[in-house]
């Protein structure tokens, strides 16, 4: 077995947690805080690329995400989407493509046995067949997103719906509604969700 999977504190390595401290940083309160940007990929079916991930150290706890991440404390949110686009999928897409930001979420949840706190910006992309088929083939994974992002997937809204009622959580909530709004168009506006 390699040392650094022999070296692990609270279920991550510590390479992990060096990764994980660096883009957290507490707020007033203590909770743990960083802003992302992320972004609702679509192809020409309506179907949105959803990442399934669990928590560390404990597979039961398990949800479906958009694609997305933290951002440098200076770096343009609509460029941190696309670089974490690019990590994530493999695709390299112009901010240009990018519409949005289509929603701003706040967000408080438990992760590698901490409380933390996200602010997000998602923006939405289009992407035509050969796109779609490219997703996924070339990733650029962090160690921590090797070990805690489990299965890549483009999910129709009914599919979604579905799955939510046979006990798989989503994020942000009421994403097949989000999907289908921005398929049909998007209308230039930026709705706020709260989920702490």
């Amino acid at each position: 077995m390699p040392q650094e999977s022999k070296n692990r504190q609270n279920g991550l390595t510590k390479s992990q947690q060096a990764e994980v401290n660096s883009e957290w940083v507490a707020d007033a309160d203590g909770i743990l805080h960083r802003n992302a940007a992320r972004v609702i990929l679509l192809d020409d079916s309506g179907r949105s690329l959803l990442v399934r991930g669990h928590d560390v150290g404990d597979l039961n706890h398990q949800w479906w995400f958009t694609v997305g991440g933290g951002v440098g404390p200076d770096e343009v949110p609509v460029r941190g989407a696309c670089r974490e686009l690019f990590e994530e999928t493999g695709l390299s897409l112009d901010p240009d493509r990018l519409i949005g930001p289509v929603l701003k979420r706040r967000a408080t949840f438990y992760f590698a046995l901490e409380t933390r706190r996200q602010d997000e910006l998602f923006f939405c992309a289009r992407v035509d067949s050969a796109e779609r088929r490219a997703a996924g083939k070339n990733q650029h994974l962090t160690s921590l997103e090797l070990d805690v992002l489990d299965e890549f997937r483009w999910w129709a809204p009914e599919g979604i719906r579905a799955a939510e009622a046979a006990g798989q959580t989503f994020y942000p909530r009421g994403i097949a509604d989000i999907i289908e709004r921005l398929d049909a168009g998007w209308d230039g506006s930026c709705p706020v969700l709260r989920e702490d």
